[in-house]
């Protein structure tokens, strides 16, 4: 039979503070981590690879707000209609954006889901500029990013995915 001692014991020990666990830090992009990952993996990728002699050969760079960003030339060997980008390297350049953020904390992960909306032609013999983003990093393996094409500072085309960890598929 339980005491009034003990009672009091338990109710006492009941209202002590209990350790708070520590929350989950953020990853920081970092333009090392980024380079690095992708050599390692994805030495020979179409889109961001300067080792694929056919490739596109984009370099992300880390921005300060965590972003990824790099310059595409949208030249006519890209064309689809006369003086429009081709909108599957439209789709790619916005996916190698997501997937660089990702490298960019150090997450390897595949396309598991891609929406691209198309908001006005991407013009050909202009420079294009590629931009990603993480939006939720908190639910591992799955993230969420996001991806806009702009060119003369005008947005013409984003995406947003969910990125699946490669090891979990």
């Amino acid at each position: 039979m339980e005491s009034d001692q003990d009672r009091s014991r338990v109710a006492s020990e009941a209202l002590q503070p209990r350790p708070v666990p520590a929350a989950r830090a953020e990853p920081v992009p970092s333009q090392s981590v980024l380079e690095a990952v992708r050599a390692a993996e994805h030495p020979r990728c179409f889109v961001c690879s300067p080792e694929n002699p056919d490739g596109l050969k984009l370099r992300f760079r880390v921005q300060a707000d965590g972003s990824v960003v790099a310059f595409f030339p949208c030249r006519s060997a890209y064309q689809s209609y006369p003086g429009t980008l081709h909108g599957g390297i439209t789709s790619a350049l916005l996916d190698a954006a997501m997937t660089n953020a990702l490298f960019s904390i150090g997450i390897v992960a595949v396309t598991a889901e891609l929406t691209v909306r198309f908001l006005a032609q991407v013009s050909l013999d202009r420079g294009a500029v590629v931009v990603g983003t993480i939006e939720k990093t908190s639910s591992h393996p799955l993230y969420t990013v996001r991806a806009e094409l702009q060119q003369d500072r005008k947005l013409l085309a984003r995406a947003s995915a969910k990125f699946l960890v490669r090891d979990s598929v």
